[in-house]
This record gives structure tokens, C-alpha cells and sequence, in this order.
């Protein structure tokens, strides 16, 4: 298990290898996390530069207790309250970023399907399977950031456990959704992706938390969703090798 997480991070890393071989390409890649990025940057910095009078707001009843635990209070309410609204930034932003670089993006995964050769499927699942899918990541991703502010109220432990469970769910998440062009083109239905998902878990994992993490960087959302992209098709390519041949992936 622990062999294929990394595995997983591996194949993020095999999509950098595709700015060396592709860069003009993967370059293009850059301008619709850039308009996600603006669009979602307007929303959030305002409310998480308020959010010491949001979180004093949210409790009144600690106007009157001593000012250090009132301050405690506040600050990790605080804390755990930005990591909601960062967890749900994320997958809004993949689900965004997708929907707005859906040519840009077909481009990449094309290229890479060609690269790798074989059969590549002439559609993708068309813009309503893309909004479907990604209304759906960022549903999905909200129940995430209500179960990591309900996780950061554990009294000492809540936010770093808040933090890693976040990255984990969120990373599954942003793993389903990027390999599904590669998927959503081939006409896979979903039943049949959960058995092709079943043996790799920790493989999609490791690719998803790795991909979220990148994301948590300044920037580093914008940047690293063509690599993302790339990796993803790699992997969903690699799964279906698997299926097909029923050998063990690399």
C-alpha cells in the first residue's frame, strides 16, 4: 500500500516531464488557472482577511471570559475555519479550472494519449459531462470542508488532524476527477471505473494528495494543474492497460 502511494506521487512527477517535451503546450495549460485564480481570489482573501470579526461574530458568548481563552478560542476557530474554506477553494477551483480549460486541456490529454499511442477515443464526454462532474467535486468537496471544521473542534488535536484528513479526502477527490477525461472519453460508466479504481486506491491517493498539496502552495494551483492534467492521464491510461492486460501497473 505504502509502495503504490508513492507510486502515485510518481506519476504527478512523470507529468512534469511533459513541460520538457511539450512546453508551448503545457504553457497553454496556465491561462484558465489563471482565471479561476482570479475569479475565486476575489471571493477569498476578502473573507479570510476578516475572518477574526467573522469568528468573534460566531462567538459572543466569550466576550466576558478572560481575554487569553477568548483569544484562544477565536484563533482556532479561526484556523480551522480557514482550512474549510481552503479545502473547499480547491476542489472549486480543479472543478473551475476544468470547466473554463476544457479545450486547452483536451489538448494536453490528446497529446499525451497520442504519445502513449494506441486507440484515442475522438471525444471527451463533451461540456455537460464536464459540468455535471464538476458540480458534482465541488458538492463533494463541501461535505469535506464541513467534516474538516467539524474534526477541528477536537479539543488540542483538531486542526493538524483537521489539516492531514483534508489533504487526504480532498486529494481522492481531485484524483477521481483528473482521470476522468481519459475515462469520460472511453465512455466508462461508473461502476466500471470503481472496479478499476478498487485495486490502485493508494496509487490515486498518492497522486490526489500530492496534487493538493502543490495546490496549497502560492501559485502553485495555477501551475501545477497542466502537470496534474498530464499526470492524471498517465494514470488513468496505466489503469486500463491493466485492465486490459491484466498485468500490474508500473
Amino acid at each position: 500500500m505504502v509502495s503504490e502511494f508513492f507510486t502515485g506521487i510518481r506519476f504527478l512527477g512523470r507529468g512534469f516531464g511533459y513541460w520538457k517535451r511539450r512546453p508551448g503546450l503545457m504553457a497553454l495549460g496556465l491561462v484558465p488557472g489563471l482565471i479561476a485564480l482570479a475569479l475565486l481570489a476575489a471571493v477569498i482573501i476578502p473573507l479570510l482577511l476578516n475572518l477574526g470579526g467573522i469568528t468573534a461574530w460566531a462567538t459572543p458568548f466569550a466576550d466576558g471570559w478572560d481575554p487569553f481563552w477568548r483569544d484562544a478560542l477565536r484563533t482556532a476557530l479561526g484556523v480551522v475555519a480557514a482550512i474549510a474554506v481552503l479545502v473547499l477553494a480547491s476542489v472549486t477551483f480543479t472543478a473551475l479550472t476544468l470547466l473554463i480549460g476544457d479545450p486547452f486541456y483536451q489538448r494536453i490529454w490528446r497529446a499525451i494519449e497520442t504519445d502513449l499511442g494506441g486507440d484515442v477515443p475522438e471525444g471527451d464526454g463533451g461540456f455537460l459531462v464536464a459540468l455535471g462532474e464538476s458540480i458534482r467535486l465541488v458538492a463533494l468537496g463541501a461535505l469535506v470542508a464541513l467534516l474538516a471544521l467539524a474534526i477541528g473542534f477536537i479539543p488540542l488535536v483538531g486542526a493538524p488532524l483537521a489539516a492531514v484528513t483534508s489533504v487526504l479526502l480532498t486529494g481522492r477527490l481531485l484524483a477521481r476527477e483528473l482521470t476522468g477525461r481519459a475515462l469520460n472519453a472511453r465512455d466508462i460508466p461508473s461502476a466500471e471505473r470503481s472496479r478499476l479504481f478498487a485495486g490502485r486506491r493508494a496509487r490515486l491517493l498518492g497522486f490526489g494528495a500530492a496534487t493538493q498539496l502543490c495546490f496549497m502552495v502560492p501559485l502553485g494551483a495555477v501551475f501545477i494543474m497542466p502537470t496534474a492534467v498530464a499526470g492524471a492521464t498517465l494514470i488513468a491510461r496505466d489503469l486500463l492497460a491493466q485492465r486490459t492486460t491484466g498485468a500490474p501497473g508500473a
